[in-house]
């Protein structure tokens, strides 16, 4: 595995992969990541290019990514993360929306959970998922990271 640090107005992120990105993790908060011993820092093109992307997204420049993904979990992981991909910038979605969306419409709690185990936040936005009431709920990179992104995209919640 590879990895790479970029810096953020929300901290340092970890970014790793082996020839495609497959994680994102903040340097603090609940799911807080470091490199494993066997991890080697890399400067590779599919690291440098995702770092230049973040950038963009922090500076308004980028509404969404262009890169390959490489998301691990669970098959209902990995539909849960898929529908993610399909909220529009600035825009939020409830978890019973999410679970509605992937056939599961009982699931919500799951849903929750699974979002929560992201591991590409920001990319696949599990920030744009919030309380059926508009409240702002369980975020990896913390509650500050995530009213930060949605205020960063304009949303409303």
């Amino acid at each position: 595995m590879y990895y790479t640090w970029a810096g953020s107005p929300v901290g340092r992120l970890l970014l790793a992969g082996t020839d495609e990105l497959s994680l994102i993790a903040f340097s603090g908060g609940a799911n807080s990541i470091a490199p494993q011993a066997h991890w080697k820092p890399s400067d590779a093109p599919f690291l440098r290019e995702a770092v230049a992307q973040l950038d963009a997204y922090f500076r308004g420049a980028r509404r969404e990514f262009d890169l390959n993904l490489k998301p691990t979990g669970t098959a209902f992981q990995l539909a849960v993360l898929n529908a993610l991909t399909t909220i529009p910038y600035g825009e939020t979605r409830s978890y019973g929306e999410i679970a509605s969306q992937i056939g599961r419409p009982k699931a919500v709690r799951a849903v929750g959970a699974a979002n929560g185990r992201n591991p590409l936040p920001i990319m696949l936005p599990c920030h744009r998922v919030i309380g059926a009431d508009g409240s702002l709920t369980g975020f990896g990179g913390g509650l500050e990271t995530k009213r930060y992104l949605l205020d960063l995209e304009g949303a409303r919640y």
